[in-house]
């Protein structure tokens, strides 16, 4: 049984160092050119959906009374707001179906109340002082650059099992400069945690001091299982209307990782006068989006229970990746003592802890050795993890093969660090 890092003397360290840098030296020497950057999916993963190509939509194309070929239907197809109503258990007038990307719409969002206040905003937020932000984290990045660019102060809130610290949150509300939260409720990017129903309550039952708090729920993995059977998950729209504070939250959804990643379609669910709201102001910088895609979609996934058979194929692809990046850390990495990490059952991350002090020299090392990874600190709010511990592991895009080449890469540099780290320290 291998000992753990920290229980060995300096001689045992040393020779271990040794080992682990012939091991690591070994890896370099294959001369590797992998990518395990981003959350997308293979090739092969994304040819499942190639028969949506099969459909011949001119049969339909007026659809609910829209011509699809032409102008009109500015918020989305009918039916193309009934399927994502379907998806996420919402009502139709609540959804605004937009074009391929979600993120899109969460900028648009931000932007409007940047420039023109949201619906329950005083005034623009360009007028403001001081907009402070809620970033859980470990976070997306991508969210935490929205905020960042429009200048805003991000707050870090840290995540624990069941989701966001919400006694923190809850406190940081009441400071008025605060004006949102960013959410990942269901298979969190990077953690993978699932919201717990506590958890989601208490988000919805929120009394911010700024009228015009905003929850921005991406809810991007809500049918992303990829172990286990699918498992239903609570409709914030109606937790917060219930709660007397309709228009504090806009959901986000898409395809992106259903069908095609960046040739999907994508909405935001709201209340109606949110909904209402971010059409007149939305109707200036667009005319409509692409309804033909919109309806090839609907055609092809026809509705929840569809799209959940659907992503029962994805998750014959994801599991066995998975699988082997535990594999991998259970047998590598967990005797040594020198990280941990969530197990998912869903979505498309893993997220890897090692020893604090690490994850910026394990990050380079991956790269020396021809394995690109999501910078250490992307996680955190202006690309600073705290305890430089966080590593985000995206083992989706690669083969089976190469994802094993790639996690004994990391493996390596896991180890090299580690023991770097404890010599010098």
């Amino acid at each position: 049984m291998a000992k753990k890092l920290q229980q060995m003397t300096q001689e045992e360290l040393k020779a271990f160092y040794q080992e682990a840098l012939k091991e690591y030296e070994e890896c370099k020497a294959k001369g590797l050119k992998l990518d395990m950057s981003r959350g997308k999916p293979g090739r092969a993963q994304v040819s499942i959906s190639d028969d949506m190509f099969d459909i011949d939509i001119r049969q339909h194309m007026i659809s609910d009374g829209i011509d699809i070929g032409n102008y009109g239907g500015f918020d989305g197809l009918p039916c193309c707001k009934r399927y994502f109503a379907d998806l996420l258990g919402v009502q139709e007038d609540e959804v605004f179906a937009g074009g391929n990307a979600s993120l899109n719409l969460m900028y648009d969002t931000i932007s409007k109340a940047y420039t023109h206040g949201l619906l329950r905003s005083p005034e623009p937020w360009c007028k403001l002082d001081k907009v402070k932000w809620l970033c859980p984290a470990p976070g997306y990045d991508r969210h935490f650059k929205v905020s960042q660019s429009f200048g805003m102060e991000l707050i870090t809130v840290p995540m624990t099992e069941e989701g966001p610290d919400m006694d923190m949150v809850e406190e940081l509300v009441k400071d008025p400069a605060v004006k949102g939260i960013w959410c990942v409720p269901k298979f969190s990017n990077p953690d993978g945690i699932v919201y717990s129903e506590e958890v989601v309550n208490r988000i919805a039952a929120l009394k911010p001091a700024a009228p015009d708090f905003v929850i921005m729920w991406d809810n991007a993995y809500c049918v992303h299982e990829f172990q286990g059977e699918f498992v239903p998950f609570s409709d914030i729209i109606t937790l917060c209307r219930e709660a007397g504070r309709p228009d504090m939250v806009f959901e986000f959804a898409s395809t992106s990782k259903v069908t095609y990643p960046g040739a999907g379609i994508a909405c935001f669910a709201a209340s109606k006068e949110n909904v209402a709201y971010m059409k007149k102001l939305m109707s200036i910088q667009t005319i409509g989006f692409d309804k033909m895609n919109q309806l090839r979609h609907v055609l092809y996934l026809k509705d929840k229970e569809h799209t959940i058979a659907h992503m029962k194929k994805h998750a014959e692809f994801m599991k066995p990746k998975f699988d082997l990046v535990e594999e991998w850390l259970s047998r590598e990495i967990a005797p040594l003592g020198i990280g941990h990490w969530h197990k998912p059952l869903g979505g498309y991350f893993v997220s890897f802890f090692a020893l604090p002090g690490c994850a910026k020299r394990t990050n380079e090392l991956a790269k020396e050795a021809g394995v690109v990874m999501t910078g250490a600190g992307a996680t955190y709010p202006y690309g600073i993890d705290p305890e430089d511990s966080n590593l985000r592991i995206a083992p989706s895009y690669p083969p089976l093969e190469e994802l094993r080449e790639a996690m004994a890469v990391f493996c390596a540099c896991v180890k090299l660090a580690a023991a770097e780290h404890m010599l010098n320290n």
